[in-house]
């Protein structure tokens, strides 16, 4: 783990220091969404790529680097040709399993609940041509 964020913000258990390191390490658009998909068990890099289309390539090296420096997410590499690299969660990584399955139970309630409050995109009428 990335002991140095811990301490520059460290502060009685409890304390709202600890939720931001949290934060911290599974913050941003795609660790998250990276930690969720390896829930169901080790994942290889392409596959974690086609599970996350719109991720490039360079950040999800990115990412998984950085969740595997701060011990939630294990590399693995088989020693074959051509090289096979696999990833899963660490210990650490299990420990987040039903914070994200709740956090994503939360933000289905919270979307169906709201996105019907939402403004849809206007439609062009079907007989606007016609009428011409």
């Amino acid at each position: 783990m990335n002991t140095q964020r811990i301490s520059e913000a460290s502060g009685p258990i409890g304390s709202p220091c600890s939720l931001q390191n949290t934060i911290e390490l599974i913050g941003g658009k795609w660790k998250g969404i990276l930690l969720y998909h390896l829930i169901g068990g080790p994942q290889r890099f392409n596959e974690i790529r086609r599970l996350c289309p719109e991720i490039t390539q360079r950040m999800l090296a990115i990412q998984l680097r950085d969740l595997e420096r701060d011990g939630l997410v294990h590399r693995k590499v088989y020693p074959q040709v051509p090289r096979k690299v696999e990833y899963s969660l660490t210990e650490w990584g299990r420990g987040l399993e039903t914070a994200l399955l709740n956090i994503k139970s939360w933000g289905e309630a919270y979307q169906e609940e709201f996105s019907k409050d939402l403004p849809q995109p206007l439609e062009a009428p079907a007989s606007a041509s016609s009428n011409k």
